[in-house]
């Protein structure tokens, strides 16, 4: 086949591209860098022909063009698959909205449950065999694209390629229009800064935690990656990666020489992930590399893949707690901030794992715009917060003045340890509320 004959053929501008785009359609962006740049652009500048056109996405990275205009709303709804900075943003004009649920389920979503009437997204240039890599995000976007009836590529020269297993890659043929972008730079996440005497103290009663070996998950945030960043500097070997979202942390490591992955029992030598975004270090480490690959991330955060793993270690971040060992990671009452993601996932794939490891990571306390210090762990969570992880499930809690165990104990054992890693002010306020719920003993230190 001559994939270059084939490419000029389904070759086409932006704006011609955009008019399969018709009122009523499903319309998805993808996820997160892959996010199109001049079909959006594109599609913007049709909205006044349109109207009840409804735009998928998730972990957005730059205001889509199509959210910018004051009447927006009238024309396109958008929905995220998991919220950023940039969703809430969307989600507080009045025109978006969140879709719930546990991410490693989304591309059976795709299979099964949705409808996609155009789909476009960035990807790399073609190779010599007629392909185009996903790049950053593997995710969901083969069953995103299989499920789509008419698929747009926008090819961004920035892009890394990516290597990686089935669904990080499409063809030409599979394709019906191609267009050639302004090659945006591949936008960039930070780390969060310097970390905090707090993102240290949580960072080091995990890493001694952590054996040689260990295979990793870090989620987004401070903590996750302060953690990273001490294994770089830590005497820990022949560490593996399996993980939902790849991050600077990683990189880090990898740098320091201790990920080899050679003790995985599942893809051996490879840090596995579904999707990635950081830095330019970051793009530039994992661009044609071998020792990464993309999956889906039905493949990534399948509990049952994980429990294949040993000494699995799963780390992630939380809004607050309650005194029933409910964790919220994802509102704050009422107000969005991200999604279920894959914590729940990794939470009870790192407990199925031989010498598995979950922990959940916060501060003690968080300040306010009005200077107030609140304490993270409350009594119940607060009205409209959402509970990620189940009682259930939870396994390690970590502050930054303790790490306890929930797996075995009984309402009032789990109050006492709660409040045994709250911040010492707000303490005894902690046990009288646990004493009007029951769930306090008079015997308890």
């Amino acid at each position: 086949m001559d994939y270059q004959a084939l490419y000029q053929q389904k070759l086409t501008t932006p704006e011609q591209a955009v008019k399969a785009v018709k009122s009523g359609d499903w319309v998805d962006y993808g996820w997160c860098t892959n996010h199109p740049a001049a079909l959006d652009k594109a599609l913007a500048a049709r909205k006044d022909e349109l109207t009840d056109v409804k735009v998928r996405g998730g972990v957005t990275m730059w205001m889509p063009e199509i959210a910018k205009a004051d009447d927006a709303g009238d024309h396109f709804t958008w929905n995220s698959w998991h919220c950023s900075g940039i969703d809430r943003k969307i989600i507080g004009k009045g025109m978006g909205f969140f879709a719930p649920m546990r991410y490693s389920e989304l591309p059976r979503f795709y299979r099964e449950n949705v409808t996609v009437d155009v789909a476009m997204i960035q990807v790399t240039p073609m190779d010599s065999h007629g392909n185009f890599s996903y790049a950053l995000a593997a995710s969901h976007l083969a069953d995103m694209l299989d499920k789509a009836k008419v698929i747009i590529l926008e090819v961004n020269q920035n892009l890394p390629w990516v290597y990686g297993l089935t669904g990080s890659e499409i063809n030409i043929a599979d394709v019906d229009y191609v267009v050639e972008g302004d090659n945006p730079a591949v936008a960039q996440l930070g780390g969060g800064g310097e970390p905090t005497d707090v993102d240290r103290a949580v960072a080091k009663l995990i890493v001694e935690q952590i054996p040689n070996g260990a295979c990793l998950q870090l989620g987004i945030g401070g903590m996750p990656n302060t953690v990273g960043s001490m294994i770089a500097q830590s005497d820990l070997k022949d560490l593996g990666v399996h993980t939902e979202m790849y991050v600077d942390g990683f990189v880090d490591m990898a740098l320091a020489g201790k990920l080899t992955g050679s003790r995985k029992a599942l893809d051996k030598g490879r840090q596995v992930y579904a999707f990635a975004a950081g830095t330019q270090k970051l793009y530039d480490y994992i661009n044609r590399n071998p020792a990464v690959m993309a999956a889906p991330v039905d493949y990534t955060n399948d509990v049952r893949v994980l429990a294949q793993l040993d000494n699995f270690i799963s780390i992630n971040n939380a809004i607050d707690m309650d005194l029933f060992g409910q964790v919220n990671a994802e509102s704050a009452g009422l107000k969005h901030i991200s999604g279920t993601g894959g914590q729940l996932d990794f939470v009870m794939g790192a407990y199925l794992s031989k010498g598995g490891k979950s922990f959940i990571c916060m501060s003690s306390t968080v300040t306010g715009k009005d200077g107030t210090v609140k304490s993270r762990i409350v009594p119940t969570l607060t009205p409209g917060s959402i509970a990620t992880d189940p009682r259930s499930c939870v396994q390690y809690i970590v502050t930054e003045h303790g790490m306890i165990n929930l797996k075995g104990l009984s309402t009032w054992e789990r109050a006492e340890a709660i409040i045994s890693i709250a911040a010492p002010q707000f303490r005894e306020q902690l046990i009288q509320d646990a004493e009007k719920m029951g769930i306090w003993r008079r015997s308890s230190k």
